[in-house]
Formats: C-alpha cells, structure tokens, sequence
C-alpha cells in the first residue's frame, strides 16, 4: 500500500454547483483535519467512522473558504482500498483551485493522472479490465457505449476471461504432473478431454475477438458518409439527424461545397456524420473539390448512407455513385417518398441489401433507417452486457492467447509431444494474465492508467 497520501479536483475543472477535492492515502483524515472544521464539536474526521458525511467549513489557514461536506471512506472499503477523504463545496474554478491547495498545503501531494484507479488496481479492489471500463464510462458518448463500459467495470469481461483461464489452468496442471512425474500413478489425459479443452478456449476466445472491431464503433462512434448527386436531400437528412439545421439547405445544385461534420446518437450508438458535396460532373473548380472530398470520404466512412431521389429516376450519376460504393458497408436511402414516385427500385434492389424509404422533409422513416444502421453494423446481436474487449491492448492479448492455443492445437495434432502443448498452453494463460492484469509489467500499468484523467 501507498505511503503517501495523494490529493486532486476530481469534478471537471468548469463553473458548476458542485465541486470535489478527493484524498487518499494514509494521513487523508489527519490531512483533511487541518483544512476542515465540522460544525459540530462532537464530530471529528479522525474518529469518524467510514461512510460518514460530516457538515462543515474548509478553510486555508485563517481564512474561510466555503461551506463544505466531508464524505469519509475508511481503508480498505473505499474506492481505492486506502482512507479516503472528500471535501464537496460549491464548484467555482477559483474556489475548488484554493481547496486543493490548502490540501496540498497541508501535506498531501498532486495526484497523478490515473492515480486514485491505480492505487485501487494495485490494492486488489479492481482489475486492469475493470480499471479500464471505468476510463470508458467517463469517456462513453451513447448507451450502448456506457452500458459496454459498466459492464467492464463490474468484471464481465473479466470472469469471462477467468473462465477460459481457469480451464487451462487445470489443463496445465494435469500436462505438467503427467509430464514432470511419469513414475508417478498419475491419469494420463484422455485424447478427447485435451482436444475439448483446447476447442472451448479457442472457440471462446475466437467468439471474443470477433466482437471487437462492434465493439469500437460503439465505444468511438461510426464515421458516416451522407453522399448523393446534388438535391436529393442530403443536408435535410444531416439535419433531421442532427437535430438543429447544422447544413444549408436551398434548392440549389451544389450549395454544400464542403464536408459539414456533426456527431448524433441514432438510437443508442454514435454516429459522427459527415454531409459531403453533391456528386456530379461540373466545371466549377470550387465544387470540383468539393466533389473529391465527397469521394475520399466514401473510401474512408465506416458506413455509407447512399440517397436517391425517388421523385426522379435513376441518373447516369445515380449510377456511377452506386459503382464507387460497392464492397463499403452501406444503406440505399430512398428519400422523398412523400411526392410522387418515379423511381423504379430494381435497379437499387440488385445492388443494395439494405433499402430503406424516408421523408427527410417530412421527418418520416428515422425509426426504420436507425434500426437498419443497427443491423449493417452488426450490433443487433451483440450483448455488451457479456463483456467485450474494449482496446488494443486487451485484443493484442486476446489474440496473442488465440495464436499459442491454435499451435498446441497443432502439436497435438501433429503427435509432437505433450511438452510442446503445454509450453504453448502456458504462453495462452501468461497472455490472458496480462489481459487481466493479474501478470502484467510496471510499464503496461503505467501506460494504462496515463490515460485518464487527474483526479480519477
């Protein structure tokens, strides 16, 4: 345990009702105790017992500084394993700055970034896993990326990598007894506990991986492509989704020249959209570029949303974008479906397998279109609650246990010895520590947790 007691703002440094100076370490009560005064006698920080609020006044030496609640956690059942202190007064930029320096003033010292969450991963109070889900619940920006990132922080990622492990650890041991004392009446492993063993592990983990590339589109946002010939409605979907009128709309030809960008939540996940050019022939050197960009866009959106005019019929431009688009994740939006329609859709039918029909003027078919995003994505049968891999350092590991399983599978396979097998199954449990952060280096952890913020 930490023998220095640590201090920081832990609540966004802006104007708001509410501010939190946090302590933690040895000396947080005895530290807290100089800056604030309850007011009443009969109530001490020193003597008061964990989970106690205590009214009262913070104070820098001499001078008053606020009116303030003392929230007091006692070691090790507190959110960092150690006694904890917290000093919640009115939340000026000013006034939480003088707070923490009385702290500091008083003995403690700057917390580092990340530090309150590496002292509770260094106590035994959270998993690497866990401590990152913490990380993405702070930084999650829709539902499903919040309810991924908590089921992190409550260990489902972590027992369901302690569930592969824990097999292979049996497995390890029943390799090495056989392997280590053959004079002994140890049971030889049968050749179908072995294979069954490894296919569950490799077959778990191969489950696990598969979800990642879902799982950072729901914890970054998807990049989203609005792209079309000129006046089929773009920038009236841009600003349906978003919600205010983020793009011109007029009628026009060409009046977005630029990429307009904006993030939206379209039911529970992210979507940073992007509404580009109308794409066409033109002799305008300003929309020309306009037009490039539109098509650099589609190379490098996640998702494209394609729109057509359904008052019209198809074009030759129409029909050009539909060639640019092919092999990208995308959607044929069919907008206008409130004016006659002159569009005849099998052509769309033969080259798009999501179709969907709106009215971005008459805010119709959003419903149907977020539903259809879902299900390009992916995300329909995804279960975030089951625990993901949420970064690249957790899929490295993930992988690098995949890889040595897949080799045992191989030696076993080939009749080399069980020695070979069992060095590779060791290499998939030391791989499925590090992801855990039961067996990880002083430098993984540093890198990890420098990541947050100050104060958490």
């Amino acid at each position: 345990m930490e023998q220095t007691t640590i201090a920081a703002i832990s609540t966004p440094h802006a104007m708001g009702g509410i501010g939190i100076v946090r302590l933690s370490g040895p000396d947080a009560r005895e530290i807290a105790s100089r800056v604030f005064t309850p007011k009443s006698s009969r109530k001490t920080l020193k003597s008061a017992p964990g989970y106690t609020a205590i009214y009262g006044r913070v104070h820098e030496g001499k001078r008053e500084l606020d009116d303030a609640i003392a929230l007091v956690f006692s070691a090790p059942k507190s959110y960092t394993g150690e006694d904890v202190v917290e000093l919640s007064c009115h939340g000026g930029l000013y006034l939480m700055q003088r707070v923490l320096r009385a702290v500091l003033d008083a003995g403690a010292v700057p917390a580092q970034a990340g530090e309150f969450t590496k002292r509770a991963f260094l106590n035994g109070k959270l998993s690497l896993t866990q401590a990152e889900g913490v990380m993405d619940l702070i930084a999650s920006q829709g539902e499903q990326a919040a309810r991924a990132a908590l089921s992190a922080r409550d260990g489902a990622l972590f027992e369901r990598i302690k569930q592969v492990k824990q097999s292979l650890l049996t497995l390890s041991g029943h390799l090495s007894a056989w392997i280590d004392f053959p004079e002994e009446d140890v049971p030889e492993l049968s050749d179908q506990e072995l294979s069954q063993t490894l296919c569950q592990a490799v077959d778990e983990l191969e489950t696990l991986l598969s979800s990642y590339d879902v799982g950072q589109l729901i914890k970054n946002g998807v990049e989203t492509a609005i792209v079309g010939r000129p006046n089929v409605g773009k920038s009236t979907l841009m600003n349906l989704l978003s919600g205010r009128e983020k793009s011109i709309v007029t009628n026009i030809p060409g009046t977005t020249r630029d990429i307009v960008e904006d993030s939206v939540n379209i039911g529970d996940v992210v979507l940073h959209l992007y509404d580009t050019a109308g794409i066409r022939r033109t002799d305008d050197p300003v929309e020309q570029v306009g037009v490039e960009r539109a098509k650099g866009k589609i190379e490098t959106a996640q998702l494209v949303l394609a729109l057509f005019d359904s008052s019209r019929e198809l074009s030759e431009e129409d029909k050009e974008l539909i060639d640019t688009i092919q092999g990208r994740p995308c959607i044929a939006v069919v907008n206008k479906n409130d004016l006659e329609q002159k569009m005849d859709l099998s052509y769309l039918q033969e080259h798009f397998s999501h179709i969907i029909s709106i009215s971005a003027y008459q805010k119709t078919g959003v419903d149907q279109l977020s539903a259809c995003i879902h299900e390009v994505l992916g995300m329909m049968d995804l279960d975030t609650s089951a625990g993901i891999l949420a970064n690249e350092r957790q899929r490295g590991c993930a992988k690098q246990a995949l890889d040595a399983l897949q080799e045992a599978q191989q030696a076993y396979q080939m009749g080399i010895t069980l020695d070979a097998v069992g060095v590779e199954v060791q290499s998939a449990l030391e791989a499925l520590m590090e992801l855990t952060g039961e067996q990880v280096s002083e430098s993984v952890i540093d890198e990890v947790f420098s990541k947050f913020c100050v104060g958490k």
